[in-house]
């Protein structure tokens, strides 16, 4: 399904999350999310549940990744359907052939553990990349071992192990062209993907569970203005629902209720 509209362009990413996973389950996400090989952007999508609770998930992230976005200088930062994807260039955080953290990058570092120890019902999967100077062995071995270094720094900062995945992909997963020198430091790189956990996702259901209820409208009350008689109605409604006012008609309807 395409999704058009001159309005789209304003819509927030849990507005558009909400609009792709009612029209697809989620299953787009998943299916997605296993052809990308399990990377950061497909372990985000495959994570998705879409719909209405996709939309509140949505609205979390929406607040973590502008926290991120203005404490985290030396990374870009990008809101992908229900999670968080962030990108580290390894130059920023490494020395060449290096995995021991660069000093001047720790405070950045600490930063993002400040945030994601704040929005902590997540998980979080430490992606390493390289270029493809070097043996596939040592690649996937750096790509490793850097993945695993800002793993351990995040860990020394609180954040819960539990929540955190490692995986390296050595040179396998280029981002851009290994065949100029831009292209290679483009492919060298951390790529951090944050996404809901098994709990966050429950309360985005409970919060969002929509009950339909028939109801039919009978009138209330008369109110006379001049001339012009008005007839005010209201729905009974669930307990917790609102009363809502009603204008002419009395034809039953079908509501939903929160």
């Amino acid at each position: 399904m395409i999704l058009a509209g001159s309005g789209c362009s304003s819509w927030t990413k849990a507005q558009k999350g909400a609009a792709i996973g009612a029209t697809s389950g989620g299953v787009v996400g998943g299916v997605i999310g296993n052809a990308a090989g399990n990377t950061a952007l497909g372990a985000i999508l495959g994570a998705a549940i879409g719909g209405a609770a996709g939309a509140y998930i949505g609205s979390y992230m929406d607040k973590q990744a502008a926290e991120i976005e203005e404490d985290i200088q030396g990374a870009r930062v990008e809101r992908v359907g229900e999670g968080i994807k962030i990108t580290f260039d390894s130059g920023i955080l490494f020395d060449v052939n290096k995995s021991d953290i660069k000093p001047a990058v720790q405070t950045e570092l600490g930063d993002l553990a400040v945030i994601l120890n704040k929005y902590e019902d997540t998980n979080i999967l430490l992606e390493g990349h390289t270029d493809n100077t070097g043996s596939d062995e040592y690649n996937m071995t750096l790509s490793q071992k850097r993945a695993q270094s800002v793993a351990g720094y995040l860990s020394g900062k609180g954040v819960n192990v539990a929540r955190v995945t490692i995986m390296g992909y050595g040179e396998s997963q280029p981002i851009a062209t290994n065949d100029t020198p831009d292209g290679r430091t483009q492919n060298r790189r951390v790529e951090v993907a944050i996404y809901a956990n098994e709990k966050l996702k429950k309360v985005a259901k409970d919060k969002t569970q929509e009950q339909r209820y028939n109801i039919w409208l009978s009138p209330f009350t008369n109110d006379v203005n001049g001339d012009n008689q008005i007839t005010r109605r209201f729905v009974f409604c669930a307990e917790g629902a609102t009363l809502l006012p009603v204008s002419r008609g009395s034809a039953p309807g079908v509501f939903n209720l929160r």
